[in-house]
């Protein structure tokens, strides 16, 4: 996982989760992997909400971490948790939705 280039704080990433907790997963990854359409549909839904969470299905084989530093390296999010198979990932969008700063 990308920890090297962290952008959010411990504090900020807390708050993503509180804010995600009552979220349900808006895209599963299966056996197909990450498709160009499943990033579009990931780039959409950041660009509206913000933070969203991804479902890692277990007939997926490919590597969890590879899987979760592809989706961040390509669509530039922070990563703010992984639990169980469930992903949560945030990117600050145009129009901001949530403020990290308070």
């Amino acid at each position: 996982l990308r920890i090297g280039d962290i952008m959010i704080t411990p504090k900020q990433r807390a708050k993503l989760k509180k804010i995600s907790h009552g979220y349900k997963p808006l895209v599963n990854i299966g056996k197909g992997g990450i498709s160009e359409n499943t990033l579009k549909q990931i780039d959409d839904t950041l660009n509206k909400r913000e933070v969203m969470k991804i479902k890692i299905l277990n007939n997926n084989l490919d590597d969890r971490d590879m899987l979760i530093d592809e989706i961040l390296t390509k669509l530039d999010c922070e990563f703010v948790r992984y639990m169980g198979n469930i992903l949560t990932i945030y990117r600050e969008s145009e129009n901001k939705v949530i403020d990290l700063d308070d």
